[in-house]
C-alpha cells in the first residue's frame, strides 16, 4: 500500500467513529414505507421505523420531558 492509501483510510476512520459519536450523542429516527402492488392493488404495505441512540441520551431527554410536563407523571403512592 502506499502511504496516501494509508492516511485516506484513516481519514475515513476517524470520520466513521465521528459520525457514530455525533448520532449516539444526539439520536437519529429512520422511517420508510414499502407497498408492493399489483394493477393499483396493495398486496403488501410494511411500515419500517428505527430509533437509533445511546441510553443516556434516551434517559436525558426523558427526564428533560418529564421535567416539561409534571401532569403527565404518575402517581405516587402514599
Amino acid at each position: 500500500m502506499r502511504p496516501a492509501d494509508q492516511s485516506v483510510d484513516g481519514e475515513r476512520r476517524v470520520a466513521l467513529v465521528d459520525l457514530l459519536d455525533r448520532v449516539l450523542a444526539g439520536g437519529v429516527i429512520i422511517s420508510g414505507d414499502i407497498r408492493l402492488a399489483i394493477a393499483d392493488v396493495d398486496l403488501v404495505a410494511i411500515s419500517l421505523r428505527a430509533l437509533i441512540s445511546s441510553i443516556s441520551t434516551l434517559s436525558a431527554s426523558s427526564v428533560e420531558s418529564a421535567a416539561a410536563h409534571p401532569e403527565l407523571e404518575p402517581p405516587r403512592d402514599g
